[in-house]
């Protein structure tokens, strides 16, 4: 930690001790045990859109945290993509409890939006001064007397700069912040909790896992898969023989639910007041400013997000290598609807081939995305036909072996194996937080704030997840040239068979912008 030699000894005391799981009710409710001032990890979070201000409330929740200063280039705005009607509102209202159930009513969410012909959201808040407003209402309704309030920053490095005593950063940015932040708060010593996918690149990502070793911080990514029961059942009836070998794996998104497939915008729009769009581009190359590339639907573009793959991938493909043993691909393939030039197709199937490990065969692995599935095995039961139908629900992933399959929701969530065996049945669902229930939802954020304090590191440290984030990576590079085989020689983090494709692996930002 980043305190005097006394905080460290004191945080290391409580290393063993378990982690909280989150809920949005106030802590008084929880019976949440007291933990001292210099016991918490100071903390602050960059990027305060749907998910960074999601996130925030549940570390909020967690008494080992303290959140001390939030981050935007946003001042505040209420067109932040939600998945129900005044989510967050309603969420803050939950975290702060009683008395505060019509709290903030003008930022209630202004109605909805038309993303695509197929999909709509409801508006919601976000930005850095929303933000500030929720955690000192959070801490002034818990009567905190060490609470000096939450300070707002528009650029991350005055953040970095000015909060001397922060222990850990949350980056909760669009894809291409996340290493620039990241590794800039890795060099200052501070622990990093960074949403997923962990990068825009490769290189990144490589940089990422080398800046962490380096500095002996504790990371992580929130992506629960490789701690799930899911992940563990799988796990042990492949090992048990209940498939035979594995040789394939198919996984099915229903994403993306943003705009992909078009073209630039002509238009120049005028810059919302308060938000800066220079420093939103960041070490992205310039544009003008359109309402086309944000909030949410920047995920869609070349430069600033990973597409479906990046925003799904991350989840089961952490499950998956977890299971198989996976090191990271020998090639990769893809063929997609319509290319263009700066988007991401609206629909792809990329083919992943993975070496053999050991006495475990090569696995070939195929990513289906914008309604793409694979085709239905035979001898599924009726119950599972939805798996193979169209709809925004019906995602999955299938493992093939020698000897049967396993069918499973899209992060391995009710596993089921075929030919049906009484022997490999999952347990009955059990109610979060019941005992004995395995790892709570956030465990990945409950095994991070371990690590802060001295622990055993997380499953999605950078390190571990970085053969993942190369893997789904290689499959969004492959969605820029469908019809093109790429053979990857991982060691040397290179494509070795197109120089053209090389020229993606890695990101050269804007000089006001490197780190």
């Amino acid at each position: 930690m980043n305190g005097s030699d006394n905080r460290q000894v004191s945080r290391r005391a409580f290393a063993g001790a378990a982690a909280t799981a989150f809920m949005i009710v106030p802590r008084h409710v929880l019976g949440a045990p007291f933990v001292p001032p210099s016991d918490k990890i100071t903390l602050a979070t960059v990027g305060l859109g749907r998910q960074g201000v999601a996130v925030s409330m549940s570390l909020l929740a967690r008494p080992e945290i303290q959140v001390q200063a939030v981050c935007d280039v946003n001042r505040g705005s209420k067109d932040y993509m939600e998945y129900n009607d005044n989510a967050t509102l309603i969420a803050a209202r939950r975290l702060l409890g009683d008395g505060y159930e019509k709290w903030a009513e003008d930022l209630a969410s202004p109605g909805r939006v038309q993303l695509t012909h197929e999909f709509s959201s409801s508006l919601g808040v976000g930005g850095r001064e929303p933000a500030k407003r929720l955690v000192d209402a959070y801490y002034s309704a818990r009567k905190q007397t060490d609470y000096k309030g939450c300070t707002a920053y528009r650029d991350y490095r005055e953040l970095l700069s000015k909060e001397k005593d922060l222990d850990a950063v949350y980056v909760a940015t669009p894809d291409h912040w996340h290493a620039p932040i990241s590794i800039a708060a890795m060099r200052q010593h501070k622990h990093v909790l960074c949403q997923k996918p962990m990068s825009h690149s490769i290189a990144d990502a490589h940089r990422m896992a080398a800046t962490a070793r380096e500095m002996k911080v504790a990371t992580s990514l929130p992506v629960n898969n490789p701690s799930s029961e899911s992940t563990r059942l799988i796990s042990s009836w492949i090992a048990d023989g209940a498939i035979g070998a594995v040789r394939e794996v198919h996984n099915w998104s229903s994403r993306p639910y943003w705009p992909q497939g078009i073209e630039r915008p002509k238009e120049v729009q005028p810059v919302p007041d308060g938000f800066d769009w220079d420093m939103w581009l960041g070490p992205a190359p310039e544009r003008p400013y359109n309402k086309a590339y944000l909030p949410f639907v920047w995920r869609g573009w070349f430069d600033f997000g990973c597409g479906s793959f990046g925003d799904m991938g991350c989840y089961s493909f952490a499950g998956v290598f977890k299971i198989l043993d996976l090191t990271p691909p020998l090639s990769v393939e893809a063929c997609s609807s319509e290319s263009y030039d700066e988007t991401y197709p609206k629909a792809s199937i990329v083919h992943l081939n993975y070496p053999a490990r050991g006495d475990k065969p090569p696995v070939h692995m195929v990513w289906y995305d914008g309604g793409l599935r694979p085709p239905r095995p035979a001898g599924i039961s009726k119950q599972d036909d939805h798996f193979f139908q169209k709809g925004d629900a019906n995602e999955g992933i299938l493992y093939v072996g020698d000897k049967g399959i396993i069918l499973a929701g899209f992060n391995g969530d009710r596993p089921k194996v075929y030919p049906e065996n009484p022997k490999y049945q999952p347990p009955p669902p059990r109610q979060r937080g019941a005992a004995g229930g395995g790892p709570p939802r956030d465990a990945a954020i409950d095994q991070w704030i371990g690590a802060c304090k001295g622990g055993p590191a997380s499953l999605t440290n950078f390190e571990a997840q970085c053969p993942v984030s190369e893997a789904f990576l290689l499959g969004c590079l492959a969605q820029r040239f469908p019809g093109e085989s790429f053979e990857w020689d991982s060691d040397n983090v290179r494509v070795t068979n197109s120089q053209k494709a090389n020229q993606y692996l890695d990101q050269t930002p804007r000089s006001a912008y490197k780190v």
